[in-house]
C-alpha cells in the first residue's frame, strides 16, 4: 500500500500540504514537491490505514462496519468538498419557495420511483412468460422467447427508447404513445429480457426431487409449479432481480431524452437555470444513492422471507 500511494505522489494533494510543514521545505501554489515529501505521506497514509484496520479487528463486527462506512461517507464528503463548489444552491428557494433539492425530490425523484415501479412489474411479467416459453417444448414459443432476451439484451437501451417512441408512429397514428409510456414500455421489455433468464435459472435452480415427489403424491403440473417450484425458485430469484430494479432506477434517467423531468432531467435544467449544473447533478447522485439503500433495505427482507429454509446453520 504504501509503494502504491509513493508512486501515486500524494505530496501534491492537500494531504500532502498538511504533511509538507514536518519536512521543513518550502510549501505554495508555485513549489513543486519533492520526492521526499511523496515517500513521507504515502507512508504516513499507509501507516494510518494501517492502524486503522488493526483498531477495528478490535471491536463488534456490527460497529465495524458502522466506523467504515462513517469513514468512507467522511472520504466522500472530502472528495466532493475538494471540488471547491457552492453547494448552498441546493436550499436556495425559486419563487415560488420551494427549495431546489425539495422540488428534486417531489418531482424528479418522484417520477422515477413511479416510472421504474410501474416498470417493474410489467417487466416481472414479460420475464415470467419469457422464461415458462424458454422451458417449454412448443417451438414457436420457445423460438419468440429466444429471440426477445437475444434482441433486447443484444441492443442499447436508448436504441430502444427511440425506437418505441420514434418507431411505433410510423406503423401508424394508433401506436403512437406519450413519453412516460413509450418510457415505461422500453425499461420493461429491456429488463423483462434480463429478468427472464434470471427466472429460468431461478426454476432450474430447484431440484428435480421436488418435481418427482408432487408427481408422486397426484399433483398436477400447475399446481407444482404454483405451490412447490415457484415458492423454492424466489430464493434464487429475488437477490438478482433486486439488483436489476436498483440498476433499472438508475437507467430511468434515458426517459430523459424524451422529455420527461424525471430526476436527472429535473437536476439539469434547474442546474442550467441557476448556472450550477454540477451541483445540482452530484445532488441527484446523493438522492438516487438513498433512494438504492432505501430499496436494499426492503430486499433485504424479502431475501430474509424466502431463505428462511436456507439459512445457514
Amino acid at each position: 500500500m504504501a509503494v502504491l500511494l509513493i508512486w501515486l505522489q500524494l505530496g501534491g494533494t492537500r494531504i500532502g500540504g498538511l504533511i509538507a510543514p514536518l519536512t521543513g521545505g518550502a510549501t505554495g501554489e508555485d513549489t513543486a514537491p519533492g520526492w521526499g515529501l511523496h515517500v513521507l505521506t504515502g507512508l504516513l497514509v499507509a501507516g494510518a490505514v494501517w492502524v486503522n484496520i488493526i483498531v477495528l479487528r478490535l471491536l463488534p463486527f456490527r460497529l465495524q462496519v458502522m466506523i467504515v462506512w462513517a469513514e468512507l461517507l467522511l472520504l466522500f464528503v472530502a472528495f466532493v468538498n475538494s471540488f471547491n463548489r457552492d453547494f448552498g444552491i441546493w436550499f436556495e428557494q425559486s419563487q415560488d419557495g420551494v427549495s431546489n433539492i425539495a422540488y428534486m425530490i417531489t418531482t424528479g425523484a418522484v417520477t422515477t420511483l413511479y416510472v421504474s415501479a410501474i416498470s417493474i412489474v410489467v417487466a416481472c411479467i414479460f420475464a415470467m412468460t419469457a422464461a415458462l416459453a424458454r422451458l417449454s417444448s412448443f417451438g414457436p414459443a420457445y423460438a419468440v422467447s429466444t429471440f426477445y432476451t437475444s434482441f433486447f439484451r443484444g441492443t442499447p437501451l436508448l436504441l430502444q427508447v427511440y425506437l418505441i417512441y420514434l418507431g411505433l408512429p410510423q406503423l401508424g397514428p394508433q401506436f403512437a404513445l406519450d413519453a412516460v409510456p413509450s418510457g415505461i414500455l422500453a425499461l420493461s421489455l429491456c429488463y423483462g429480457a434480463y429478468l427472464a433468464e434470471i427466472f429460468r435459472a431461478g426454476i432450474l435452480g430447484v431440484p428435480h426431487g421436488q418435481h418427482d415427489a408432487a408427481k408422486a403424491l397426484g399433483l398436477p403440473p400447475r399446481l407444482t409449479f404454483r405451490k412447490i417450484v415457484f415458492p423454492q425458485a424466489m430464493h434464487l430469484i429475488v437477490p438478482p432481480t433486486g439488483n436489476q430494479f436498483i440498476a433499472m432506477l438508475k437507467d430511468s434517467s434515458l426517459v430523459s431524452v424524451m422529455g420527461v423531468w424525471e430526476l436527472t432531467r429535473t437536476a439539469q435544467i434547474i442546474g442550467r437555470r441557476d448556472f450550477r449544473v454540477f451541483e445540482m447533478l452530484i445532488a441527484a447522485a446523493i438522492i438516487y444513492w438513498a433512494l438504492s439503500i432505501c430499496f436494499e433495505l426492503i430486499q433485504a427482507r424479502i431475501e430474509r422471507h424466502y431463505g428462511k429454509g436456507h439459512e445457514r446453520r
